[in-house]
């Protein structure tokens, strides 16, 4: 016997067991000096020895005795031999999944008592040898003597064995959570074979339809080493190890698989968008060429100040235009290549492109609407910048004698600050943006005030 586990190549399982010494008991034998004829012949000394004529009752008395103390270490050596078996099997199944401090002291602590198991086997093998109970001259008091001899190694191999039986209990949990581990390694690596053929097939039905799917097949291909790793077992790699790989790999081809799903869908949508964008740089050119005469029309009827920051908005959205126009024929080229990634970046270019020549463009036509509307009467402005104070001024009076200096200073700075900005209407050329840009700087300001009110008294409640 021995307590040392063997490194396993793969899951262990319980199977029956062989009726005869184990490997290492055998090897226990030979070291102790035993004949190898002696050591075959041990099992047959264990069922009792042959016929024989038995002289005088008291030495035929003690031999019979010593022979039953035989027969009773015989069988809880067996005992003790199938329970170090069994727990073996234990321990391996435990290390081939875990290396934790915990398993290390279980596999350290398996091999202290196998010393000790050794030792009583000794001990007992020993006893066996010393005494040849089947002589005919057999002495009473040499019978007597092997029966106390062999009594004490029964004893003692019950005693390591009780010991044993403690220690496998005390492997529960480490046990069952290999085993749970152990349980799921096979399903994980079938779910891994199963993403990857799906996403193989995948990637061909894109190929039939025309589509290339370079990029998807190169990581593909970079999970064939996985795949071979996973076929070569646990055995090679560990079991830990195992699993994580083929639970890495399982996500990485339905990625790849969903990609590849995707990819048509994803080519309509980029040949839509190219149509759309091209349309859309087509109608801000058209556009852009109508910002001159609204420029013109700000220039003649108002002050340089409401007009002089648009100055550059023909050249920007020709230019933004002219640039879309470059990215998007890119853009094509990218899809044609089926250079996918390439091809959403530079229309996302082009969107920016053109948001930003429409918003130049939109912002001089915007201009001439809201100085139209200011000159021709200022009051609707006017009126609705007092009404947003007062209504900060009641909710500031709400439930208060006198208002919060810290909301009272600003609401009373944006009442002045209104009537300066109304004053600059007077005069023969009135500066209508600016009064604009300072009743909507005045509007910010009292929504400010507003939400800190309640906000304050959200949190108050």
């Amino acid at each position: 016997m021995t307590a040392t586990p063997a490194t396993p190549s793969r899951p262990y399982s319980p199977c029956p067991r062989p009726r005869h010494l184990s490997a290492a008991v055998r090897g226990v034998l030979t070291l102790v000096g035993l004949p190898v004829l002696a050591a075959l012949a041990l099992p047959a000394a264990f069922a009792g020895g042959g016929t024989r004529r038995w002289f005088g009752g008291r030495a035929e008395s003690q031999r019979a005795e010593a022979q039953a103390a035989k027969d009773d270490a015989a069988a809880a050596f067996y005992e003790l031999d199938t329970a170090q078996r069994d727990l073996r099997i234990s321990i391996e199944t435990i290390t081939a999944v875990d290396d934790s401090p915990a398993a290390r002291r279980a596999v350290a602590d398996f091999e202290a008592i196998g010393r000790r198991i050794d030792e009583a086997s000794r001990r007992y093998i020993q006893a066996v040898d010393a005494h040849d109970l089947d002589r005919d001259d057999l002495e009473a008091s040499v019978a007597a003597r092997a029966r106390t001899e062999l009594i004490a190694a029964k004893d003692e191999l019950v005693r390591v064995k009780q010991e044993l039986d403690r220690f496998g209990s005390s492997l529960g949990p480490l046990l069952g959570k290999a085993e749970t581990q152990l349980a799921r390694l096979a399903p994980a690596v079938e779910r891994a074979r199963q993403a990857l053929l799906a996403a193989s097939n995948a990637l061909d039905a894109v190929r039939v339809s025309g589509l290339k799917a370079d990029v998807l097949a190169a990581r593909l291909a970079a999970l064939s080493p996985e795949l071979t790793k996973l076929n070569q077992g646990a055995g090679q790699h560990g079991v830990a190890q195992t699993l994580e790989r083929a639970e890495r790999v399982a996500r990485e081809a339905e990625a790849i698989r969903a990609e590849a799903e995707r990819l048509p869908e994803k080519a309509a949508e980029i040949d839509r968008r190219l149509v759309s964008l091209r349309t859309r740089a087509e109608a801000l050119t058209t556009r852009a060429g109508q910002v001159e005469p609204v420029l013109s029309e700000l220039r003649r009827r108002f002050a340089a100040a409401c007009w002089q920051d648009l100055q550059h908005v023909p050249d920007l959205a020709v230019e933004n235009v002219r640039q879309a126009e470059l990215k998007l024929k890119e853009a094509q080229a990218a899809r044609d290549a089926q250079r996918w990634p390439d091809a959403t970046a530079l229309l996302s270019t082009v969107r920016a492109l053109l948001n930003t020549a429409d918003e130049a463009v939109s912002a001089a036509g915007d201009r001439l609407r809201r100085l139209n509307a200011v000159q021709k009467d200022p009051q609707q402005e006017i009126e609705r910048t007092r009404f947003a104070i007062r209504d900060a001024q009641r909710l500031a009076m709400t439930g208060r004698t006198t208002p919060d200096p810290r909301h009272a200073r600003p609401l009373d700075d944006s009442v002045a600050r209104l009537e300066r900005a109304i004053a600059t209407l007077e005069g023969r050329h009135p500066d209508y943006w600016h009064f604009l840009t300072e009743t909507e700087a005045v509007r910010q300001t009292v929504a400010r005030v507003v939400a800190q009110i309640r906000e304050e008294r959200g949190a108050g409640h």
